[in-house]
């Protein structure tokens, strides 16, 4: 892993110290990431999830994007899931792709952490 993305996972496990993060080598100098125990609160029928992306090589000039969720997370109100949330794969597995690209990606600002943050602030205002 480049040195980049190494402290972006440090990063990662000091913004959820409550959770699980797992990493896996890419080979190319990236890192497949897993956050576990993310609460997504009352909104969902399933509170905890995990969140899947990966750190491209490229990072931090690359955008953390996409990034997954459980396959089965469902809304408490029964509800269908909105734009930008969509039944997908994430490395030959079933997951939920959540897609929130970042348009202006700022690399000295727009961490991964950052990313993450983001997204989920939107997934529980779904």
């Amino acid at each position: 892993m480049t040195p980049e993305v190494k402290a972006a996972i440090q990063e990662l496990e000091s913004c959820f110290p409550e959770a699980e993060v797992v990493t896996t080598d890419t080979g190319d100098g990236g890192a497949d990431v897993c956050i576990s125990q993310i609460d997504l609160g009352s909104m969902y029928a399933q509170r905890e999830t995990w969140l899947k992306f990966t750190i491209s090589f490229q990072y931090p000039y690359a955008d953390v994007y996409p990034l997954f969720v459980r396959p089965d997370l469902s809304r408490a109100d029964g509800q269908e899931h909105g734009e930008g949330i969509s039944l997908q794969e994430f490395k030959g597995e079933p997951a939920i792709q959540l897609s929130r690209r970042s348009n202006r990606l700022n690399p000295a600002s727009d961490t991964a952490a950052v990313k993450v943050i983001k997204v989920l602030e939107w997934l529980r205002s779904q």
